[in-house]
C-alpha cells in the first residue's frame, strides 16, 4: 500500500497543468498533516512537477524532458530575474521558445516576435498590447507597470506579463546563464539514460524460492537479480554465491542480500560508477523517487556510458572542460604546463581550489590512459600543500606513478609555479576494467 507521501506526489502529478497548490488544501484533501504536505510538494517541485514563485504561490508545470530541457518555462523566468507577475498567471507553466529584445522600432519589433517568444522590453504600452495579441508573454524591465487593459488581455490570452527592476542587457544576461547552465545539466550522463527498464528486466519476488533461481538462470545465464515485495519495493538481491548449496524449496528471502544499495533514475554516472568500484558490485537495482523499483544498471551499461560520452559541440564549456582543452603534455620531460585564465581564478584573482583539483584529476586521468585501457574513478586526492598562484602564471604538473596495479593506482603529483613548488597532492584511483 502506498504511503501518504506517495498518495500526495501522486495527487500532484494527476492534477491539471496550471493548477495552485498549497500545503493547507492538500493537507485538508488528502486528510494528512500539513508537515508531511509541505515535504511532498517540496519533492515534487525537486523532481519537477511544480514551481514555487514568490508572490505568485506553487503551481503545477509540465515535467520538461531531457530533450527539452534548456527551454524555460515563464515561470522559471520568474525566479531567474525575481519578478513580480502583473497578469496572465495562469499561464506560468507555459514553456517559452525565444525570447526578443525589444530595442527596435515597433514595426521591426514585431516581425521576431511570435507566439511562444518572450518579449523583452520597458515601459511601451503599444508593443504590450501587440506582442500579447501575437501570442507572446512580455518581461517588462526598469520595474515600471503597465496598462489594466494589457493586464487584461494578459488573463485572456493566460499568457503572462513579468515585471522586474532590472535592465534589458542584465535581464537577457540572466536568462542566457540559465538555459548555459541548463545545457550543461542536459549532457551529464544520469542513470536514467542508461539502465535497462523494469520490463526488460529478471527478477524475484521475496515469496519465490530458490528453484526459481534456477529457472531464471537456466533462461538468462544471469546470476544476479534483484528481490522486490508486492509493492515493487526492493528488499533484496540473491546471486550464485547466495544459494550454492542451499535447498531448491527454501524461499529466496532466507538467502539474499537484504538492504541491497541501489541509485535513482536522477543520480549521475559517475556516482553509481563510482559506488560500484568502491563497493565492487556488479548489478545496481534502479528505484524512482518513491523507491519504487525501476530496473538495473550493470558494470556494463556503466562502461559503454562512460565510452559515448562525447561533449556536443553547442553545450556550455565547464570548468572541467577549459582545465582539458589548457593541458599541453611534454614528451620529452613526461610534464604538463597549462596557463592560469580568468576563468580558473577566485574573487581575488588567485588559482581557485577547485580549479586546483581539476587539474590534479585531470593530469592523473590522462597519464594512466597512457597506461591503463579501463576507465578511471578517483578514489580520494588528498591536497598537502597549496600557495596562492596569481593569474597569468605559467604552471609545470609533474606527476609520478607510485603505485599500479590491476585495480588500483597511487599517483604523487607536484605543481610548480616559476620553478617553484606551488602545489603538492596524492591521487588514488581504481579503474573498471573493460
Amino acid at each position: 500500500m502506498a504511503t501518504k507521501h506517495e498518495q500526495i506526489l501522486n495527487y500532484i502529478e494527476e492534477l491539471p497543468i496550471g493548477s495552485k497548490i498549497s500545503v493547507r488544501l492538500i493537507a485538508k484533501d488528502l486528510n494528512v498533516s500539513e508537515g508531511t504536505a509541505y515535504r511532498a510538494i517540496k519533492e515534487a517541485e525537486n523532481i519537477g512537477f511544480v514551481s514555487t514563485i514568490e508572490r505568485v504561490g506553487t503551481i503545477r508545470i509540465e515535467k520538461k524532458k531531457k530533450e527539452n530541457i534548456e527551454k524555460l518555462t515563464y515561470a522559471e523566468v520568474v525566479n531567474i530575474v525575481d519578478g513580480q507577475v502583473l497578469g496572465g498567471r495562469s499561464g506560468l507553466h507555459k514553456t517559452l521558445n525565444k525570447f526578443v529584445i525589444g530595442a527596435m522600432k515597433l514595426e521591426a519589433m514585431m516581425r521576431y516576435t511570435e507566439k511562444g517568444s518572450l518579449l523583452i522590453v520597458g515601459n511601451r504600452v503599444k508593443a504590450q498590447e501587440k506582442a500579447l495579441n501575437a501570442g507572446a508573454a512580455i518581461l517588462i524591465t526598469g520595474g515600471f507597470d503597465t496598462t489594466d487593459h494589457v493586464k487584461q488581455l494578459a488573463d485572456r490570452y493566460e499568457l503572462p506579463v513579468i515585471s522586474c527592476s532590472y535592465d534589458t542587457f542584465t535581464v537577457a544576461a540572466m536568462i542566457n546563464r540559465a538555459i548555459y547552465d541548463q545545457l550543461i545539466k542536459k549532457e551529464i550522463i544520469i542513470v536514467d539514460d542508461i539502465y535497462t527498464p523494469l520490463d526488460e528486466t529478471y527478477i524475484l519476488n521475496e515469496g519465490d524460492t530458490i528453484e526459481k533461481w534456477y529457472q531464471l538462470n537456466n533462461q538468462t545465464k544471469h546470476s544476479r537479480y534483484p528481490v522486490i515485495d508486492n509493492d515493487k519495493r526492493v528488499v533484496g538481491i540473491v546471486t550464485s554465491k547466495d544459494i550454492i548449496g542451499k535447498p531448491e524449496n527454501l524461499k529466496i528471502d532466507k538467502v539474499m542480500t537484504k538492504q541491497p544499495i541501489s541509485v535513482q533514475t536522477t543520480t549521475s554516472l559517475a556516482s553509481a560508477a563510482h559506488t560500484m568500484v568502491w563497493q565492487g558490485i556488479e548489478l545496481l537495482p534502479v528505484v524512482d523517487e518513491q523507491n519504487i523499483f525501476q530496473g538495473v544498471i550493470t558494470r556494463q551499461d556503466v562502461i559503454k556510458g562512460l565510452q559515448n560520452n562525447q561533449r556536443q559541440p553547442q553545450i556550455g564549456e565547464t570548468i572541467d572542460d577549459i582545465v582539458q582543452k589548457q593541458l599541453h603534455y611534454d614528451s620529452d620531460l613526461f610534464t604538463y604546463t597549462t596557463e592560469v585564465t580568468p576563468q580558473m581564478t577566485n574573487q581575488l584573482g588567485s588559482l581557485s581550489y577547485g580549479v586546483f583539483a581539476s587539474l590534479i584529476t585531470e593530469v592523473v586521468n590522462q597519464i594512466l590512459k597512457q597506461q591503463k585501457t579501463g576507465d578511471m574513478v578517483i578514489e580520494n586526492i588528498s591536497i598537502y600543500y597549496m600557495k596562492p598562484v596569481q593569474i597569468g602564471s605559467h604552471l609545470t604538473i609533474v606527476p609520478q606513478i607510485l603505485e599500479l596495479g590491476r585495480k588500483f593506482a597511487k599517483v604523487d603529483v607536484q605543481v610548480l609555479s616559476n620553478d617553484e613548488l606551488a602545489g603538492k597532492a596524492m591521487v588514488m584511483t581504481q579503474f573498471i576494467n573493460r
